[in-house]
């Protein structure tokens, strides 16, 4: 008898399993972010050689540090994606090059652009239909390109005005979650994983 209940009981969780709906909006979401965060880290990768042929090196420890944390992002939201049962289809990142003032600007917008109206969707819906692990990556990704955009902005508006010499020396990025601090900034954990300083990358 016990051995019966056991397997009506082990058939039941397994229907009900199999009858959740899928995260349709979150895969969708999850796609889409993977995409964007691959061609911000190529994208950004490409401004960071643009700015040591203009001279602006220190602008391109700024964008060599960025670049890894997209590239951080993208992991993540293909970990979560797979975990769900999805692939990533293949894509070619496609961007424009142009001045480092110009890429400045772009860099601006394109964080903006994430920090006001993608992550914010992309986490409602996330939350809506109830998967935390993609929350959780589009929290760290939306908190770090907060940090993105102001650093962005300080770069362009020294290279405008007072120059480079203002500007942080060094970049550190977690590991884990993307997380971008001026290293002189830095604390012993992740503010947004705690992750040891230990195991920060440096630009």
């Amino acid at each position: 008898m016990r051995n019966i209940l056991f397997f009506a009981l082990a058939a039941m969780i397994a229907f009900t399993s199999c009858n959740q709906p899928k995260p349709t909006k979150t895969i969708e979401n999850l796609k889409a972010g993977i995409k964007g965060e691959t061609t911000a880290s190529a994208k950004y990768a490409a401004f960071a050689q643009k700015a040591i042929e203009e001279g602006n090196d220190t602008i391109a420890k700024l964008f060599q540090a960025a670049s890894k944390a997209e590239a951080i992002h993208a992991d993540n939201h293909r970990k979560v994606l797979e975990e769900l049962g999805e692939k990533m289809e293949d894509f070619k990142p496609e961007f424009e090059v142009k001045t480092t003032a110009e890429n400045l600007q772009a860099a601006i917008e394109g964080e903006g652009y994430e920090v006001a109206t993608m992550y914010p969707q992309f986490l409602a819906d996330a939350k809506t239909e109830a998967v935390e692990k993609a929350t959780k990556s589009f929290t760290w990704a939306v908190d770090t390109e907060k940090k993105h955009h102001d650093f962005y902005k300080k770069a362009l508006e020294a290279l405008n005005t007072t120059g480079e010499n203002t500007l942080p020396f060094e970049y550190a990025v977690c590991p884990v979650c993307g997380n971008t601090y001026d290293k002189a900034t830095t604390e012993d954990k992740c503010s947004f994983c705690q992750t040891g300083k230990d195991k920060f990358f440096t630009f």
